[in-house]
């Protein structure tokens, strides 16, 4: 069951010599162990980032209590391990290894990944390659694992194709059991009579007929082996099946009964403290709303919603498998929820006699949020979370975010005089059609809450305005524009801290590199993904922390890749243009996003003619 050898290895050899160990040694409260010798398959599920972060993501928790419901298949969970870990492993040989049994990610039927974030892509080549597995998805036969990339990078899979047998769109939940069980079918069609595969050319070519009926059978089964991409001007040009037999494009996996897919009851309590240490609740997918910026909002159509009892039902049953003290509803804006004010009503009625403080993080800005800091409560909060994205109406109209400022300062004055002592407001700039006058409103209303809560408790707010660089994603109506140049974000920046005024609104904008780069790989074809093996292969690890990435070794990976960086980033394309991710599949389609892309474009001539 456990490789009891390889983790008194670890114990005596490695772990004494890494920072904060205790995220490698696996025996939290509520992990399933099960013995492998009695089950038809092994999945491990991947996060690549570090354990803090993997263990912070409900989808995580979600699909690993999903399979492990069933008694024919293990969920063993692994996660990027830092640069001292890494260097340890490959010094004493020893393979990434699941937290459950110590299995090496080579002995797995199937790994899955899920990709959240696109600067975390080198790390997931050091899982790969650190786990034991050929990295070219070519090179593997069929005693390797199934490799399968879920997630929201996956809404345009190209710049990983290379890397991943298959990868899906849409909700994970009925899609990985599907695919678990048909790639156990198929392995057994090839196993020999000793219990081993071929090896060589033989095992490619069986590898290869296997993933051929999983693209077959599977209509959310993007298996990119099978597709063919041609370029000619810096771009692509088309990407089709090598196959007659093979969907030209790939359709997104939907759950159409949210309530009925169990929520995870016994979350896994870590060792050490994680980015959100809470039991975290989803009480609905998709959103009402169409803010054009957004691409969560057109990938997790349609609205699905859970019921109260249900929600209440498990936040119980998780408090006691947990003892935390502290329940997050999620959703992309939990104050759409159809039932809030009833089933935050009810969960402070069965969680404040025993101290359990409810949080909800994603509020939306609208003349509810008025009443809600009465609501919510501030008990163990002083802080109140909003992201009104922009500050003047006109640009609100122009991104379809239909707020008001009168709601959202009034909603503000409602939390100081609940208790709450500062605000936290989300904004972005680089919005197409963006002015002076739209950055200057950012700092006008930072600087307005300010103000309020001065008059209601006698001194300045804090006040922070978070400011991120915008990156037009796929499938969205923005996918057509290219993203604000590097020397804009700078200027902006500066402009932004020019207008402060009140020393208690403090602006913090985001990283320019980090989110440059983030635009090169969301908007990359498969030519991209050279450059981030490139990368990886020059030392990138762990990127999306600050203090680890080297922007210039990106550029430079990029340069030897042969990618045009402006091309690919800051040009807009035009309405036919072909798009690197157009074989996949949204609820709405291609056309919905160009309607919306040519509205748009009507408004923001609008707002230069009045400007």
């Amino acid at each position: 069951m456990i490789n009891h050898e390889r983790r008194r290895l670890l114990e005596s050899r490695i772990w004494p010599h890494v920072q904060t160990p205790a995220q490698y040694v696996g025996g939290e409260r509520n992990i399933v162990v099960k013995d492998h010798g009695h089950l038809r398959g092994k999945l491990c599920i991947g996060f690549p980032d570090a354990y803090t972060i993997g263990m912070s993501h409900h989808g995580l928790q979600v699909l690993y209590s999903l399979m492990n419901r069933r008694s024919d298949w293990c969920a063993e969970r692994v996660f990027a391990p830092w640069p001292d870990m890494e260097q340890q492993l490959r010094k004493h040989d020893i393979p990434l290894y699941s937290l459950e049994t110590f299995t090496a990610l080579s002995d797995f039927d199937v790994v899955g990944l899920s990709l959240q974030y696109e600067i975390s892509s080198p790390n997931v080549l050091t899982m790969i390659d650190l786990g034991g597995i050929p990295l070219d998805a070519v090179d593997r036969t069929m005693a390797d694992p199934l490799l399968v990339a879920g997630g929201p990078c996956c809404q345009n899979p190209e710049p990983m194709a290379d890397y991943f047998d298959v990868m899906i769109t849409g909700d994970g939940e009925p899609a990985l059991p599907v695919i678990c069980d048909l790639w156990i079918e198929l392995k057994e069609k090839y196993r020999r009579a000793d219990g081993s595969f071929a090896d060589g050319e033989t095992g490619r070519q069986q590898r290869a007929d296997a993933l051929l009926v999983v693209a077959q059978q599977i209509e959310y089964a993007y298996v990119p082996r099978f597709y063919q991409c041609e370029y000619a001007d810096d771009r692509i040009q088309s990407l089709t099946p090598t196959r007659d037999d093979i969907p030209k494009t790939v359709a997104p996996s939907v759950i159409s009964d949210l309530d009925g897919i169990p929520l995870p009851t016994k979350p896994i309590v870590p060792y050490i403290e994680c980015v959100h240490d809470r039991i975290a609740l989803e009480i609905m997918r998709g959103c009402p709303h169409l803010c054009r910026f957004c691409q969560s909002t057109v990938i997790k159509r349609p609205l699905r919603i859970r019921e109260v009892e249900t929600i209440v039902d498990a936040a119980w049953e998780s408090y006691l498998n947990t003892g935390h003290n502290e329940i997050s509803i999620l959703s992309l804006s939990s104050s759409d929820y159809p039932h809030f004010e009833p089933l935050v009503k009810r969960l402070h009625e069965v969680f404040k006699p025993v101290g359990v403080n409810i949080s909800v993080p994603s509020l939306r800005v609208n003349d509810q949020l008025r009443s809600l800091p009465q609501l919510i409560g501030s008990e163990r909060r002083n802080s109140l979370t909003l992201a009104p994205e922009v500050a003047r109406d006109d640009m609100r109209e122009q991104i379809r975010k239909k707020i008001k400022n009168s709601d959202l300062i009034e909603g503000c004055r409602a939390a100081f005089q609940n208790g709450f002592e500062s605000v936290k407001l989300y904004f972005m700039c680089g919005l197409p059609g963006e002015r002076a006058v739209d950055l200057d409103g950012i700092v006008d209303l930072a600087e307005t809450i300010a103000t309020v809560g001065k008059e209601v408790r006698g001194r300045y707010a804090r006040v922070t305005a978070s400011v991120s660089n915008f990156v037009p994603k796929a499938h969205t109506p923005y996918q057509w524009n290219g993203m604000q140049r590097r020397e804009y974000f700078q200027w902006a920046h500066k402009y932004l801290w020019s207008r402060r005024t009140i020393r208690s609104v403090n602006i913090k904008c985001h990283d320019i590199e980090t989110s440059l780069l983030e635009g090169v790989i969301s908007r990359g074809d498969r030519r991209t993904g050279k450059a981030i093996r490139l990368a990886w292969e020059r030392g990138a690890r762990m990127d999306g922390w600050t203090e680890y990435l080297d922007p210039q070794r990106w550029w430079q990976a990029l340069a030897d890749a042969g990618i045009n960086v402006d091309r690919q980033v800051h040009d807009s394309y035009e309405m036919m243009d072909k798009l690197p991710w157009d074989h996949v599949n949204i609820k709405f389609g291609r056309g919905y996003l160009e309607k919306e892309q040519g509205r748009a474009t009507v408004q923001l001539a609008a707002m230069a003619n009045a400007t």
